[in-house]
């Protein structure tokens, strides 16, 4: 299985930090060329790899940690996002109305089509992502949502291995808006920091 995460901003970081710190290997991939990323990704560790944006799109699990409008720009790459899992980090402050009223995920879900779309890894602030989620023997929790529940199964089996404890919260209508940040309207698991112990 092959990871990379398109964004290398604040959350992008964060989460290269959960790959680094259990030495599993990830692409990253942002507007600017590979060798622009090379200092920040060396200060991380060494299984994290700046590569092109198509590298990146070749992978199997794909975060998008991206500014939200942004996500329409790497969706173009390919015609079909078929065989590809794609985890939504983002996280948008449009108005409802600019949404149509949708959840801000149904609106990336759409943008990728064929993908398995699963949102998660966006309710926590970069800064928390990016500590170690191993907190007093318990595991900091991560959200996923996903209107394909086959989608939500693998993506926690990788929350798992990067130390996180995985929540289902269900379809994006429901569990998308339970996490998202819009406008002057934050759902109520937003940056909301959950332990979970055994």
């Amino acid at each position: 299985m092959s990871y990379s995460i398109i964004g290398f901003g604040e959350v992008g970081q964060a989460l290269a930090r959960a790959f680094a710190r259990k030495n599993i290997d990830v692409t990253v991939a942002s507007r600017r060329p590979p060798g622009m990323l090379m200092q920040q990704a060396r200060a991380i560790g060494p299984t994290v790899v700046p590569r092109t944006l198509q590298d990146a799109i070749a992978s199997d699990t794909i975060f998008l940690a991206v500014p939200f409008w942004e996500h329409r720009e790497v969706a173009k790459q390919i015609t079909t996002w078929q065989g590809k899992t794609i985890i939504d980090a983002t996280n948008t402050f449009a108005p409802v109305e600019d949404l149509d009223g949708q959840p801000s995920s149904a609106v990336v879900a759409k943008a990728f089509t064929g993908a398995r779309f699963v949102k998660g890894f966006n309710h926590l602030p970069a800064a928390v992502l990016a500590a170690d989620p191993s907190v007093n023997g318990g595991s900091r929790v991560v959200f996923l949502s996903s209107d394909d529940e086959n989608a939500v199964a693998p993506v926690a089996v990788l929350a798992e291995q990067l130390g996180f404890a995985p929540i289902a919260l269900g379809p994006l209508k429901d569990g998308g808006s339970l996490v998202q940040a819009r406008g002057n309207t934050w759902a109520e698991l937003i940056f909301q920091d959950f332990v979970k112990f055994k």
